[in-house]
């Protein structure tokens, strides 16, 4: 899964270091929607502003950890 996000993260965001430890920080309002509505159109899932935050999109760990409890739910 871990794989498949980072390519899915890598297509839509070009410009955007996917493997950043800090991966928050290097996001815009738009790069953080393009990341909420490419993971819920790929998984499924509803992903909301409120899930948006710097302790699930710090980097690409935690945005796996997120989609799997999204999954799990």
């Amino acid at each position: 899964m871990k794989e498949r996000i980072r390519q899915l993260l890598e297509d839509a965001l070009p410009l955007v270091d996917i493997d950043s430890q800090f991966l928050f920080t290097e996001l815009d309002s738009l790069g953080i929607t393009t990341i909420l509505m490419t993971l819920s159109s790929e998984y499924g899932i509803e992903l909301e502003s409120s899930d948006a935050t710097p302790k699930n999109l710090r980097n690409l760990d935690t945005i796996v950890a997120m989609v799997e409890n999204k999954l799990s739910k």
